[in-house]
């Protein structure tokens, strides 16, 4: 039977493969052939394994930049990588997280898992396994399976019920969830689910972009949204509502069904099918909120295929700010996630939540902003109310 052998690292102990890295290339400046470790590293650094294993796990907040440098700078000069799979076998867990999206040919969850895996790369030291769901129950029953069977435990779920009973057969099972993009609901509060919710403020952002029209003149207003109220698309909707009512115009919401069940992927070919709904009105609006950008594209290809202007016939705004939106014509008025700021305040709730697990859960919104651009101009007919800007950021 073979012998495993201990040796001190900082205040832990390792296996003595966990703090080997990968074989130096022969072509090493200086280094001989073989297999460089943490202790070497730190050596020629002139600091502790701990600092080391500070820079590898992005633990850096307290370090000096100067050091973090010349760390760095060893660990190129030896061609040292870290074993990560001796890592695990220590810990018990993989330095990745799960990211649980609908559908990556969203736009908007492309942006968010860029967001999400810098953050947990830069901050953190590490990666991002991302998995599509179609907002399917067995595949995510069956992802959050694979997460721990390898080894990770934290997960990010985007726009799921975090009520249903998948939910707290994982968390039982171990795994640290975020649910993004939506409210806490009554069920996972009164059953003490351990599971924060991040979210924009859906509900200023429906409110934000309805003042946006409103403040450019329009009286007649359309939500346009898919079939199915899900949290985020409820308070989006809400937040218009509200906003249309407080200014006193007319409001009205419109759904479709996209063709794919789960119409992630296809809300621009949705925007078009809406085009045709809003030209056939006996009373069309002049202010159109979409529930996304991608539907607000499509709408905008819609209805200038059947000779309805925007800005001049109709105001159109979006909502997520995708990085499509300043290039179509005319460019769309957006209300923009802070997403950078949610990705790491995500982040850092699973890595506090992992150390702490009595961690109180919370519910956290952070306020997005508008991104005015020309889908969106003042009506000729009508003056616009002397009413407060929402915060704007022109582009």
């Amino acid at each position: 039977m073979p012998i495993v052998r201990f040796r001190p690292v900082g205040e832990s102990f390792l296996p003595e493969t966990a703090e080997a890295g990968v074989p130096r290339s022969a072509g090493s400046r200086g280094a001989k052939t073989g297999m460089t470790n943490i202790r070497e590293v730190a050596r020629r650094a002139g600091v502790s394994t701990t600092s080391v294993s500070n820079v590898l796990n992005g633990r850096t907040n307290l370090m000096r930049e100067e050091t973090r440098q010349r760390i760095e700078a060893v660990m190129r000069e030896l061609d040292y990588r870290p074993n990560r799979a001796a890592l695990q076998l220590k810990t018990g867990r993989s330095e990745m997280i799960g990211l649980l999206v609908p559908s990556i040919a969203n736009p908007s969850f492309a942006a968010l898992a860029q967001a999400v895996e810098q953050v947990a790369r830069d901050r953190w030291g590490h990666r991002v396994l991302l998995g599509n769901t179609h907002r399917r129950v067995e595949e995510e029953g069956r992802f959050f399976a694979d997460l721990i069977g390898h080894g990770i435990s934290e997960v990010i779920v985007v726009a799921s019920d975090i009520e249903s009973d998948h939910f707290r057969a994982a968390v039982d099972a171990g795994l640290v969830m975020i649910d993004y993009d939506g409210r806490r609901p009554t069920r996972a509060v009164s059953h003490s689910l351990p599971i924060d919710s991040v979210s924009m403020n859906n509900f200023r952002a429906g409110e934000i972009a309805t003042r946006h029209l409103v403040d450019a003149g329009c009286r007649s207003l359309v939500f346009l949204t898919e079939v199915g109220r899900i949290n985020s698309r409820r308070e989006k909707i809400a937040g218009f509502m509200a906003a249309a009512a407080d200014a006193g115009v007319a409001a009205r919401v419109i759904e479709g069904k996209a063709v794919d069940e789960f119409g992630d992927a296809l809300m621009i070919e949705l925007g078009r099918e809406h085009a045709g709904r809003i030209a056939d009105l006996a009373s069309p609006p002049d202010g159109i909120v979409c529930l996304n950008d991608m539907m607000a594209i499509g709408l905008l290809g819609g209805l200038r295929d059947r000779g309805v202007a925007v800005p001049q016939d109709v105001c159109v705004v979006g909502i997520d700010d995708v990085f499509l939106s300043p290039f179509v014509t005319p460019s769309l008025s957006s209300v923009k996630p802070p997403l950078a700021a949610l990705a790491r305040l995500m982040i850092d709730r699973l890595i506090s939540r992992r150390a702490d697990p009595s961690l109180p859960v919370g519910e956290f919104l952070l306020e997005p902003t508008l991104s005015a651009r020309d889908s969106v101009a003042p009506r000729p007919e009508s003056a616009v109310l002397d009413r407060p800007r929402p915060d704007t950021d022109p582009q």
